[in-house]
């Protein structure tokens, strides 16, 4: 069973040599050991993955549409009045 490196901030990354040696040349070229040059490439490619994956990007309508019921809610149905009137709890 491998060891987890969960813990201790380790990742390991099988590489065939020709790639290894690609990022080693790209690293040594901006003056980087390996480690720092891929942080420095793949981290503002995640974090821009990540922005984007939790951004909602809506049409003009949509908006509209998002800030009209902001300004006027529609009305609670009966069945979730009655729910916290009686005091309903979540499992």
């Amino acid at each position: 069973m491998p060891r987890s490196h969960a813990d201790s901030g380790r990742v390991e990354l099988r590489l065939r040599p020709e790639d290894k040696a690609t990022l080693t040349r790209a690293a040594a070229l901006k003056r980087l050991d390996l480690t720092g040059y891929i942080l420095g490439t793949v981290l503002p490619k995640a974090e821009a993955d990540i922005a984007e994956a939790e951004r909602v990007t809506l049409s003009e309508r949509d908006s509209l549409r998002v800030l009209a019921l902001l300004e006027n809610p529609p009305a609670a149905p009966a069945r979730l009045v009655r729910a916290a009137k009686a005091g309903f709890r979540l499992p």
